[in-house]
């Protein structure tokens, strides 16, 4: 291994007297002893006591490693020390185990590497975690120093005035892609690219999980908005748990944290993705608590999630079983536990969903009958109230029974056991009865369904006859009480009518008389006239005579 010599570097100090041999991490230092003295405390009082070849087994424990230490090294002997985000925090740990401050030495180390640190890295957000990251290695003695609450502060503090510092939402898919809510987001990501196109904010999740575990603890202590958070878990789940690069036992520490730091508002996370953390938490055998988490978030929100997300492979003992019933069992009660809409909707769609499942599994050949039975009783239990038939239970149980062909009579009536043939429909009924994969005890029952069905339709078909025939019968007898009221009035004036036309008749009679008579006897003109004149005042006719002679001559014109 080579020797950094660090004694021979020309000094901007005197001339020093004697060479300290250390060894930082494996890595052997030849230093200078006098202006090591002159800068670090500790050192000068170790060599008060000891002598200085002991120095070397006491600082065996030196915090920092030997790209640091050399740095610290140029800069007892006299060089301009260039600070970075990425040296200072090293540097300040370093700086405060030797002891370099003002009391020991006038522009000493510590100071100056505190001063950076408080002016150029905790106003900025990148470059806050970019020095986080560079404490990984002394995390402790950073955490005793108070420099990893510094930053954390900053962060949080950032983070509550621009929470998509964390990265932007993951928002559950809908059918509105193009609503209001929605182009708001992308307007807020245009005005913020539009005004620092080159700017990019520093990743959370590159932090290791000693150092991301705290700092979003604090982020949901401070308050900040808990969409923001969730997106940042999930994004570190991708990068840490996700891979194939880490251990198990870091992946689960891993899930295990996010589990505990992830908010448990509703929605925040689509239930597809709490779904694929629930699977890295069962495949790396995390905690029970840690599971039992998932699923309570899961059964929160269980009426959002599609079927292949209950599909969840079995681990461990149960790995006979190709899923695991019992995961989807907890997850269907954390629903109903915390289910408390007065809309309905969300429970028909569960009922949808575990039917789905049931349907899905049921073609699964290695899948047991007790298993299966287990299964539809879930389903049962899940169309509970919602006034749901039994079509979707019946078409899993034919599934079921269709790829397990070798069942005896006993097993598919066990099998058909849960299936409440009066929920079925007259079209299911109809197919079951035609269905020779069914055992015969349930044929027989379906068929007294169906009677019973006929019955009662038959029933109800008459009963809406009798009603709709006595409606229309007491509409006839109201309508002929009706209109006898009427024709009692048109009697009286057809009455009055035919006396009036049998008097003009008798008149009628009169006047030809008159007129015959006249003709023979040549009765004069005047007399003509009072015979017409009293026939048309009888008539209620007011023309004069001469109207009367026009219109007779006009007759005979024409």
């Amino acid at each position: 291994m080579a020797r950094r010599d660090v004694s021979s570097w020309p000094s901007k100090s005197p001339s020093p007297s004697g060479v300290l041999q250390l060894h930082v991490h494996g890595m052997p230092f030849s230093v200078d002893k006098d202006l090591l003295c002159a800068r670090s405390a500790k050192i000068a009082a170790l060599l008060k006591e000891n002598p200085p070849e002991k120095l070397a087994f006491l600082l065996r424990d030196i915090p920092a490693d030997p790209e640091t230490f050399e740095l610290v090294a140029r800069f007892c002997h006299g060089y301009e020390l260039i600070f970075s985000t990425e040296n200072v925090i090293p540097l300040i740990s370093l700086a405060y185990y030797l002891e370099m401050n003002e009391s020991h030495s006038d522009n000493n180390l510590l100071d100056k590497a505190l001063a950076f640190f408080e002016d150029r890295v905790l106003p900025s957000w990148n470059e806050t975690i970019k020095a986080l990251r560079s404490a990984s290695s002394t995390i402790q003695q950073v955490t005793h120093l108070g420099l990893v609450d510094a930053c954390l502060e900053s962060l949080v503090y950032k983070a509550l005035a621009d929470p998509r510092l964390l990265g932007e939402p993951i928002k559950i898919s809908t059918c509105n892609e193009n609503s209001d809510e929605d182009e708001e987001v992308y307007k807020l990501n245009a005005r913020r690219k539009l005004f620092s196109p080159d700017w990019k904010s520093e990743d959370l999740t590159t932090l290791s999980l000693q150092l991301y575990d705290p700092l979003m603890h604090a982020m949901n202590q401070h308050g900040v908005q808990p969409e923001y958070v969730a997106a940042s878990l999930y994004q570190y789940v991708k990068k840490w748990a996700n891979s194939g690069e880490n251990e198990s036992i870091y992946k689960r520490g891993v899930i295990e944290a996010v589990e505990r730091l992830l908010p448990t508002e509703k929605g925040i996370l689509p239930c597809k993705l709490l779904f694929e953390m629930l699977r890295l938490a069962i495949f790396l055998e995390c905690s029970n608590d840690c599971r039992s988490g998932f699923e309570i978030r899961i059964g929160k929100q269980l009426d959002q999630a599609e079927v292949k997300d209950l599909l969840i492979p079995s681990q461990g003992y149960s790995k006979e079983i190709q899923y695991d019933i019992e995961c989807v069992r907890r997850v269907l009660k954390h629903f109903y536990a915390n289910y408390c809409s007065a809309d309905v909707s969300g429970i028909i769609s569960v009922a949808e969903l575990i039917e789905e499942f049931l349907m899905e599994v049921a073609s699964d050949i290695d899948l047991r009958i007790d298993t299966f039975v287990s299964l539809a009783e879930m389903s049962v239990a899940a169309s509970l109230g919602t006034q749901r038939n039994s079509d979707g239970i019946y078409r899993a149980i034919n599934i079921y029974l269709d790829k397990h062909r070798y069942l005896t009579e006993l097993e598919r009536e066990e099998v058909c056991r849960v299936l409440d043939c009066q929920k079925m429909s007259p079209e299911a009924c109809e197919h079951a009865a035609k269905n020779e994969r069914l055992p015969v005890r349930f044929v027989v029952q379906v068929l007294f369904v169906a009677q019973l069905q006929l019955r009662d339709t038959i029933t109800k078909e008459v009963q809406v006859f009798d009603d709709k025939l006595r409606r229309e019968v007491a509409e006839d007898e109201e309508y002929e009480v009706k209109m006898g009221f009427d024709e009692d009035e048109v009697r009286v004036e057809m009455e009055k009518m035919s006396i009036k036309v049998m008097e003009l008749e008798r008149e009628c009679c009169t006047m030809r008389e008159e007129i015959e008579h006249g003709c023979t006897h040549k009765k004069s003109k005047g007399g003509k006239a009072s015979v017409w004149r009293e026939l048309k005042r009888k008539l209620g006719c007011a023309s004069s005579t001469h109207d009367c002679i026009c219109q007779v001559k006009r007759k005979k014109k024409y």
